[in-house]
């Protein structure tokens, strides 16, 4: 199996329900941009939304966290990855990504900022083997928001890993993509569901860029 080429799809709008009322407060949040790596958005349908939404949204996203002082993260994952190293992955994806810069560079529209920080990631989580856990705890983290591709692979076991490590985590619903519609969607409904509040680009901007709250303890 490999990715599909995704056909256009609405981008959702909806804010999503779930039994978790957090909110991002700028004192505590971090903003993870999730893989917007060429290789994946190519898959994505050019000048279509969901694509169209998915870059703009994110893109506002990363303004109003740089205005609120929220750090801001990227996940990448590598290229040519060896196929003893690329493990389970290979069996359902085959061997991924080349090394070419095409394939490995965030896009253009998304290139990180000399103060944002990147990890490199080789399983779907952006936790699993990498320094994203610790990197929150000492930038004094403890909410994630989380944007990106695909909504029901890597963003969603992102946010629930990030619950597993009692952080209180995040989905951005306009401002992920997944492979169809009914998939993005079913991503959207198990996060508020079981690990994450999930909420527009729009709840999140006018969150972060409200007047600044006293920051609490992280916990």
């Amino acid at each position: 199996m490999t990715i599909p080429r995704i056909a256009p799809y609405p981008m959702p709008t909806g804010p999503g329900a779930g039994p978790a009322a957090w909110l991002p407060d700028p004192h505590r949040a971090a903003l993870l941009i999730h893989d917007m790596q060429g290789y994946f958005v190519g898959f994505l349908p050019p000048g279509r939304p969901p694509t169209t939404d998915l870059v703009a949204n994110i893109r506002r996203a990363r303004e109003a966290a740089y205005a609120g002082g929220l750090p801001v993260i990227y996940s990448v994952q590598p290229g040519r990855v060896a196929r003893a190293d690329r493990g389970r992955l290979y069996d359902l994806w085959g061997p991924g990504m080349t090394d070419a810069p095409g394939d490995r560079d965030i896009i253009t529209e998304l290139t990180p900022g000399p103060d944002d920080h990147v990890v490199t990631k080789r399983r779907y989580s952006a936790f699993f083997g990498t320094p994203l856990a610790r990197l929150l705890a000492s930038l004094g983290r403890d909410q994630l928001i989380v944007c990106g591709v695909f909504a029901h692979i890597g963003c969603l076991l992102t946010a629930a890993d990030a619950f597993s490590h009692d952080l209180e985590s995040f989905l951005l619903t306009d401002a992920v993509a997944d492979f169809s519609l009914v998939e993005h969607l079913q991503a959207l409904d198990y996060a508020a569901r079981r690990c994450a509040v999930t909420m527009t680009t729009d709840r999140m901007t006018s969150l972060v860029a409200a007047p600044a709250r006293p920051a609490g303890p992280a916990r």
